[in-house]
């Protein structure tokens, strides 16, 4: 019998703060792919069957809003977290995702709300 694994985007331009995230969701279970800005992030979602996205807000270039918009655009159904280090994102922003969280809040509170997320069980 296979397991089924989620299949998660991470966006995110700090490198160890990336890779501390995804070691953890696969020691959670899931598939995870990572990108170190959001053109990146856009050509792997685009390419893969991407399940749900994790997305840094503050990142150089194009920042988590302007990738969350041209997500919504390739697949508007997959479930966003957006993760910030700001406690209050801009509204327009909040409303091309699904979730947010403050970087902040930990990895139990991460895998809680991604857990909702890919369940269809998420709420703002």
């Amino acid at each position: 019998m296979t397991i089924e694994r989620r299949i998660i985007l991470c966006v995110d331009d700090e490198p160890v703060g990336l890779e501390v995230r995804r070691m953890l969701l696969e020691r959670a279970g899931y598939r995870v792919f990572t990108a170190l800005d959001g053109a990146a992030g856009l050509e792997i979602f685009a390419r893969e069957p991407i399940e749900a996205v994790v997305l840094d807000f503050a990142m150089p270039g194009m920042d988590g809003g302007e990738v969350a918009s041209s997500m919504r655009g390739v697949k508007p159904a997959v479930p966003i977290l957006m993760l910030s280090a700001y406690t209050s994102l801009p509204q327009e922003v909040r409303n091309l995702v699904d979730l947010t969280m403050t970087k902040g809040e930990g990895a139990p509170a991460l895998l809680k709300k991604l857990g909702s997320l890919v369940s269809g069980e998420a709420s703002q």
